[in-house]
């Protein structure tokens, strides 16, 4: 007769916490990684940026990359990105243009952000400090 496999009580109370807690045995899905000060790469749960920024910044800088693409750059699903070019193009944010099979994408710099903090700073001020940046030749992202 084949042995049962026990579990020590405080094993089995942590995983109980746990699953309570929602979280589950398996890995959180990967984040892209980040570069982090001094070069090092690290991996972190929050960005200051939105994801819906840093599509549009990579779609103003490749206005033909596929969604493949994009999210495998901003570290997201393809369908989150699907959602987030919806979102920017009912917003007027983005133009979507098909050329042959694929998008071209145009994003509208001259429109404001829409923060109440940030509403006086344009689409093309928030790309040009990231773009502009002495550091950007560095970006993983290129």
């Amino acid at each position: 007769m084949p042995k049962k496999k026990t579990t020590s009580k405080p094993l089995l109370a942590e995983k109980q916490a746990k699953k309570k807690a929602g979280v589950t045995a398996e890995a959180p899905p990967s984040r892209a990684a980040l570069p982090l000060k001094g070069g090092a790469v690290g991996r972190h749960r929050w960005t200051f940026l939105t994801n819906h920024s840093h599509v549009l910044i990579l779609l103003n800088a490749e206005p033909d990359l596929v969604l493949r693409q994009i999210a495998a750059k901003v570290g997201i699903t393809e369908r989150a990105i699907q959602q987030i070019i919806v979102d920017l193009e009912r917003e007027g944010f983005i133009e979507r243009e098909k050329v042959g099979r694929r998008n071209h994408y145009r994003v509208k710099t001259d429109n404001y952000l829409r923060h109440p903090i940030e509403s006086h700073c344009k689409i093309a001020d928030l790309i040009s400090l990231i773009i502009d940046h002495p550091g950007a030749k560095q970006n993983p992202c290129r």
